[in-house]
């Protein structure tokens, strides 16, 4: 057990929670492959036509693509530590009533778990949880010399939101979140606030955006981003170059980000949401969280992350699309979405 996931008076489950794997659907699988394994470089399992995994260190799955039309994150998998916190999240799930139910040994086998539970989530995006994940010792055999997860985490998930104060709650309420910082930048003329919210060391599992003044969503997908972090700035710059290499879509280059000095860049998966892939962001560990105080950065970059390769055919499908939000409600879970302020 680590030192955050020590049982609490107040029952928080902080620091016992991990992003542990991500559920892509897309019928873009050879492309995936490519994307993944010799783009990226990481390890990449194709366990039938219609199914691969993606490896980063001995979880036998971090990503799995399966075969399907959404081209989009479908759930999202979250590893606790224990069965205690484990009957704390699924208590305060039930209590409000929405309902939980348990993964099919197939669905737990494809994700590398020996058992998972699934429940309603933001955007439409299925919440999983487990405690066991199946490990591995196969050798990884990818292009990365390796990835930083452990207490971490797998990384992080970027979601824009036309109902952000929603959103917030519901992960406060959920895995009690603390909020990290938030970014203040304005893209393209538009006003975006950007809220980072940890459940554990990492500086952010979950970042939710909004743009301020009107409820608008100009992203297809119901993530703007996954992030995974390389082992050291080598691996970073070398898939960098390899995306550029092998003819996949850059969205940002290399830059460093203001709030936790992340190093990284962007690219566009198969699926059209983007992937970043950074390195050294900041830890905030047991010293560091006994004194954190949210702070407001303006602008998301020091320096870099600059826009690459964006058409004005992209820019009119993202107004297209963000007048199609408009009229269409945002998925919200209101019985776990308990409000919080900004």
């Amino acid at each position: 057990m680590n030192e955050f996931a020590r049982p609490s008076a107040d029952d928080s489950i902080f620091g016992a929670v991990h992003l542990g794997y991500v559920v892509v659907q897309s019928n873009r699988l050879s492309d995936w492959r490519r994307f993944g394994a010799d783009a990226i470089g990481l390890h990449v399992d194709e366990l039938d036509s219609s199914t691969l995994r993606f490896r980063l260190d001995d979880h036998a799955c971090r990503f799995l693509i399966r075969r399907g039309a959404a081209e989009d994150v479908i759930a999202l998998g979250w590893q606790v530590d224990d069965h205690q916190t484990f009957d704390r999240i699924v208590a305060r799930v039930v209590e409000r009533g929405v309902p939980i139910i348990e993964g099919t040994p197939e669905e737990a086998m494809l994700r590398g778990v020996e058992r998972l539970w699934r429940f309603a989530g933001p955007k439409g995006i299925a919440q999983e949880i487990f405690t066991v994940p199946v490990t591995t010792p196969e050798p990884l055999r990818m292009q990365s010399s390796g990835w930083v997860t452990g207490e971490a985490g797998l990384g992080h998930v970027a979601i824009l939101s036309k109902e952000p104060e929603s959103m917030r709650g519901y992960f406060h309420t959920v895995f009690d979140s603390r909020l990290s910082d938030y970014i203040d930048e304005n893209i393209s003329g538009l006003k975006m606030k950007i809220r980072f919210l940890r459940v554990n060391e990492r500086h952010h599992s979950i970042a939710i955006a909004n743009i301020r003044g009107v409820k608008i969503d100009p992203i297809r997908t119901s993530v703007q981003h996954v992030n995974i972090q390389s082992a050291t700035l080598d691996d970073m710059l070398a898939s960098f170059q390899r995306v550029n290499e092998l003819g996949f879509r850059m969205r940002w280059s290399v830059g460093q980000h203001t709030n936790d000095r992340e190093l990284s860049y962007y690219c566009v998966t198969p699926s059209g949401f983007e992937l970043e892939v950074g390195w050294n962001p900041i830890v905030i560990g047991p010293e560091l969280e006994s004194t954190w105080e949210p702070t407001t950065y303006q602008g998301i970059s020091i320096w870099g992350h600059t826009t690459v390769g964006q058409t004005v055919l992209d820019k009119f499908a993202q107004f297209r699309q963000a007048l199609r939000s408009v009229r269409t409600p945002e998925i919200t879970v209101p019985r776990l979405a308990e409000g919080l302020s900004r």
